[in-house]
């Protein structure tokens, strides 16, 4: 369920926001969209599924690599 309120712009402040909404959207979904929130409908597609591979692979190996790094900093303590 979607709760509304209502707000008062003032008129310069309507009529910039009116400039900035595309065609397709609500004022809901462009304040949302102009104060920086992304949906996840936004952000779908942008990477190819080469990319997505990559980036997936990439993370996995730097978390490998942290995961070395804090193995061998906990036996450093447990010697010391």
């Amino acid at each position: 369920m979607h709760m509304s309120k209502s707000i008062r712009l003032s008129d310069d402040a309507y009529e910039r926001l009116e400039a900035h909404k595309r065609e397709d959207e609500t004022f809901s979904e462009a304040v949302l969209r102009l104060a920086g929130e992304r949906s996840l409908l936004e952000i779908a597609g942008i990477l190819s599924d080469e990319e997505a591979c990559a980036l997936r692979d990439a993370v996995a190996e730097r978390r490998g690599r942290r995961r070395d790094e804090l193995e061998r900093i906990v036996d450093d303590v447990s010697e010391a």
